[in-house]
């Protein structure tokens, strides 16, 4: 029997057969585009890849990332400050550290005005504020300039410790790295409080409390609101905002901080009133700019005396501030009388006590203009002012105040001296001759004294230059130091007795360790009460 034959339903036919025979043409079955499936693949590979590559990249600064044991360590320079006889400040050099303070010795103000000016959310972000990177971003672009920086307080923290100031995106990108290790390591109050006592604050000092006794000369527990407004004002530019430079730009920055805390709620407005009305009696302790000369001489000196040193020293001097000033404004009024007429352009003076202690030292009008000190380091001809010493080598060559001399021409060889007025006086005694000063008879007692002896007179009593053996030394032809020409002449006040010039009374460190006090008394007598006494 055959097989029955199946008829084949009309949907299993081929789509093409059925479309030729109703007329139509076959609809192909729709397919993705090749083409984008590849981009599709492309694009998740290429995703795959940047996310490797920036793996490798974070991997990469993570392990080149500086050391951080620098957190515990402070690369810097011993620091030295120099104090005037009765206690004030002088010059400071180096790198002045103060007491590391916990915050809660600070003064209160201290760590809200810095939060309020330089990272309100400080306690809220991570480490990096993605909210302050965006309003910093737009205050820019409307300002077109940079006006507002987006660092946080951890982030500034990493970049005083551990990196160098460049701009450049690896830097910035070890930043945030190191930024995240700290949030991770110390908790907010650590954190601060190591920004606080590390951050620069202008003038060579390094914390807050450094800055509190270099500005105002107290602690850093000490700050009042004004005074604390003003430290935490630095932090945008210590030199610019320094109160020592410019106390009127300083002040108009505290107007900032202190607006800053009214607006984060630190302090309330009557408050930041009342700080305001205080600026007018604050004392900023600011050395005077004469004063670097003879700091300068010290400290010129300490390794002579403390040998290498890696301490921070406080050292005690002889320099009375009220002659020091005195003493400037004598050189300013002689230079404003006698400097157009007789074409001199600068001036120096030394004042000493009978024992040798340097009271008095101005190295030039303007130190700022140049620091050459011309007390101790300009090699001038004394002229006149030598002449003592040769009267006083006469005396000892048993010459007396009482003998006559002539005021008349005279030769010495082909020199031939003659006084400054042009004519001559005749006969006078000695004392005559020396208080007026006349070259003529000057001349003649170093010949009967002899250059010699008059050299060695001048050598005892102080002059530690050489001295041309000429007899135009009687008339100061030989290159001296005011410092040391002022020492030689100590003696002719304080009995006969030499000193040796000092300005150096005591080094401490900074723990109150006794490192130096003077001692002695100089070289003892150099000179008879009586030089005349045959």
């Amino acid at each position: 029997m055959a097989e029955p034959r199946l008829r084949a339903d009309p949907a299993d036919r081929p789509i093409a057969a059925r479309a030729r025979r109703s007329g139509r043409r076959p609809v192909r079955a729709r397919r993705p585009p090749p083409r984008r499936g590849r981009r599709r693949r492309l694009v998740a590979l290429c995703v795959v890849w940047l996310f490797v590559a920036g793996l490798g990249v974070l991997g990469y600064f993570a392990l080149t990332l500086p050391d951080t044991d620098q957190l515990a360590r402070s690369q810097r320079r011993p620091s030295v400050t120099i104090l005037a006889a009765d206690g004030s400040l002088l010059a400071t050099y180096g790198d002045l550290f103060g007491r590391p303070l916990s915050l809660a010795e600070m003064s209160r103000y201290l760590p809200e005005a810095v939060i309020a000016t330089e990272d309100r959310r400080f306690y809220s972000h991570f480490g990096i504020d993605p909210i302050g990177l965006i309003r910093a971003a737009i205050t820019d672009l409307v300002a077109g300039r940079v006006v507002e920086g987006g660092s946080t307080i951890t982030q500034q923290l990493t970049k005083n410790l551990f990196l160098t100031p460049e701009r450049s995106l690896a830097r910035k990108i070890r930043e945030i790295l190191l930024a995240l290790w700290l949030e991770h390591r110390f908790t907010k109050n650590q954190i601060l409080e190591i920004y606080l006592n590390r951050v620069y604050l202008g003038a060579g000092t390094y914390g807050v409390d450094a800055a509190a006794h270099r500005y105002f000369g107290i602690s850093a527990a000490q700050l009042d609101l004004y005074q604390s407004a003003m430290i935490a004002g630095l932090l945008k530019a210590p030199t610019r905002f320094n109160p020592t430079n410019d106390r009127e730009l300083a002040a108009a920055r505290t107007e900032q901080v202190l607006e800053n805390m009214v607006e984060a709620g630190f302090i309330t407005a009557g408050e930041a009133a009342a700080a305001r009305r205080e600026q007018g009696a604050l004392t900023i302790a600011a050395p005077r700019a004469g004063n670097r000369y003879f700091a300068d001489w010290i400290a010129a000196q300490l390794a002579d005396f403390v040998g290498p040193n890696s301490r921070d020293l406080v050292v005690r001097t002889t320099l009375d501030p009220r002659l020091q000033k005195e003493a400037e404004a004598a050189v300013d009024t002689a230079l404003a009388r006698y400097g157009a007429s007789d074409a001199i352009g600068e001036g120096a003076l030394v004042a000493l006590a009978p024992d040798g202690a340097v009271r008095a030292m101005v190295g030039g009008q303007s130190y700022d203009a140049s620091q050459f000190n011309r007390a101790t380091q300009a090699q001038r001809q004394p002229g006149s002012a030598f002449k003592p010493f040769v009267y006083l080598a006469g005396l000892e060559a048993g010459l007396q105040p009482d003998d006559h001399f002539v005021d008349g021409p005279i030769a010495v060889g082909d020199w031939r001296p003659r006084d400054f007025s042009g004519h001559y006086e005749g006969d006078m005694t000695l004392a005559e001759a020396l208080a007026q000063s006349i070259n003529t008879i000057a001349v003649q007692v170093a010949l009967r004294a002899g250059v010699d002896n008059i050299v060695a007179v001048a050598h005892r009593l102080g002059i530690m230059s050489p001295l041309v053996r000429d007899p135009s030394l009687a008339l100061g032809a030989a290159d001296v130091n005011l410092l040391e020409l002022t020492a030689a002449y100590t003696p002719f006040a304080n009995g006969g007795f030499g000193v040796s010039p000092y300005g150096l009374v005591e080094v401490e460190d900074t723990a109150g360790n006794l490192i130096f006090r003077r001692a002695g008394s100089g070289p003892g007598r150099v000179s008879a009460r009586n030089s005349s006494a045959r």
